[in-house]
């Protein structure tokens, strides 16, 4: 998914910096609330983080010789919400960037609207449904982490595409070929990725059910029995 260092024409790095660059301002103005009305928050935003840099910091080989990882950013979403996340995916996209050299600077922005916006507002827009209708809390995030996952992958794809069009099929020529290189190694780590969400989220349960009341992921009064229910739908 990180789209390498100078591998977008100029005009297309400086568009999808412009198009993240809102979300990034509005995540900070959120993430700065978050830390000032609740500092007992910290822990759990750092862990979040953490969670999206090491799983997204994985780069794994595909047999048609790109690469794919996890993106890890379906757990901060279901936590904080998309805004807060579009910050702390950008920070782990700046970091892999300058330390790992994955992705680049130049383009952040495209790679930040893939993964630090696209894919956390996706995610938990399919949480939020599914939570909506009872469904229960472990198979929400379970579907969350895989479609944030998933979907960031689909942006990519487009992102791509658009840059490089097939010289006879065009747009949707060159849209087939990203998506079918893409998708073989990606849906089943999008896959291996929900089930690690889940994992996550139901250590959380146990160890941190005030604070995952607050943020509105358990229910008082039904967080047992949806946390119950959802693990073992989801083992």
């Amino acid at each position: 998914m990180h789209i390498a260092e100078g591998f977008l024409p100029p005009a297309h790095a400086v568009a999808w910096g412009v198009a993240s660059a809102p979300f990034v301002v509005h995540g900070v103005r959120r993430l700065t609330r978050e830390v000032r009305e609740h500092p007992e928050s910290t822990l759990l935003l750092g862990a979040s983080g953490a969670f999206t840099f090491v799983l997204s910091a994985l780069k794994l080989p595909s047999v048609t010789g790109s690469c794919s990882h996890p993106t890890g950013t379906g757990l901060g979403a279901v936590l904080f919400r998309p805004p807060i996340m579009a910050v702390l995916g950008t920070i782990t996209l700046l970091f892999q960037a300058l330390l790992l050299a994955h992705g680049g600077l130049t383009t952040l922005g495209a790679n930040v609207f893939s993964m630090a916006v696209v894919g956390p507002w996706a995610g938990y827009g399919v949480y939020a449904l599914l939570r909506r209708y009872d469904v229960p809390l472990m198979v929400s995030v379970f579907f969350g982490a895989f479609v944030a996952d998933l979907s960031t992958y689909c942006v990519t794809s487009v992102q791509l595409a658009l840059a490089f069009p097939d010289p006879s099929s065009g747009f949707l020529g060159a849209l087939g070929k990203f998506g079918a290189i893409f998708a073989v190694t990606q849906i089943p780590l999008a896959v291996s990725e929900g089930l690690l969400t889940v994992l996550v989220t139901r250590l959380l349960v146990q160890s941190s059910k005030g604070e995952l009341t607050r943020l509105g992921v358990l229910v008082a009064g039904k967080r047992s029995e949806n946390a119950k229910t959802g693990s073992e739908a989801v083992a």
